[in-house]
Order: structure tokens, then sequence, then C-alpha cells
């Protein structure tokens, strides 16, 4: 085999952080990466560019320590947009600095869905929306 028959190599896919990564299939997933950036400080570490219909079937950000991936629906492949069934779709934020990410998250364009005040358990909760009808719930201690 010569060097003009090998494939080309792809990038090492970076590690994902965290115990359990949830993977989003969201309609414009780049979009939704560059929004998350500006929304909740995401730092995209990997995307495979864009087919002909401006989609990408993979986005790796880390956002606070773990790792969120994205993708957009593909049909044609089996796999359409379907709507969440049979669970409560939300993201959930755990940080000391609450009030800095939930501004930054408003700012950004999340719609308050229930605003952030202390709750029955005793921590400060709250919950978004994004632009891409993701719910965000975002969650720090009181301090004693």
């Amino acid at each position: 085999m010569t060097n003009a028959d090998a494939k080309p190599q792809a990038p090492p896919m970076p590690k994902p952080l965290g115990g359990l990564t949830p993977y989003l299939q969201l309609d414009g997933a780049l979009k939704a990466a560059a929004f998350y950036e500006k929304a909740f400080g995401a730092e995209q570490v990997f995307a495979v560019p864009p087919d002909e219909q401006g989609r990408t079937m993979h986005v790796h950000l880390y956002v606070n320590g773990s790792s969120l991936m994205l993708c957009d629906a593909y049909p044609e492949h089996g796999h359409p947009h379907q709507p969440i069934q049979a669970c409560t779709m939300q993201l959930h934020l755990t940080a000391d600095t609450i009030d800095s990410w939930w501004q930054r998250a408003v700012d950004a364009g999340c719609e308050v869905v229930m605003p952030l005040d202390v709750m029955f358990w005793g921590d400060r909760w709250g919950s978004l929306r994004d632009p891409f009808g993701v719910d965000w719930a975002m969650n720090a201690p009181v301090n004693q």
C-alpha cells in the first residue's frame, strides 16, 4: 500500500469528562454549540465538519467539568428528529457561583421557566429553556 492509498487520519477524540455524558440530537447542533459557548461557558473540543446541508454528526463540548455531545438528525440514515418520550429531558448544572452561571444564560437568550430561588430541600435552584428546546436546571448549595 502506498501513501496515496492510506486513509486520512482523523484527529484523536477528546476524553469524555464526567461519568455520564448526555448526547442530544438537536435541529442545528453547530448553532446550539455556539449558543452553549455563550450561555454556559462551553468549550468545543471536537466537531465533525458540517455536510452540504449544514448538519453535523458529532460535536463534543466541555461544560463545567463535564462533557456534552450534540448531533443533528439524519432521517435518511434512520435517525430522524423525534420528540423526547417517556422521560423528562433536563440538563442539571451544579455550581457554587450559580448567580453568574444563571445570569450569563439569561443574557444569552435562555427563557426563565422557574426563577432561581431557595427550594424546600435547602438549595438554590431554578430552571431555564434554551432556544433549542432543552431545559437546564441550575442548582447551588446555600451557604450555611
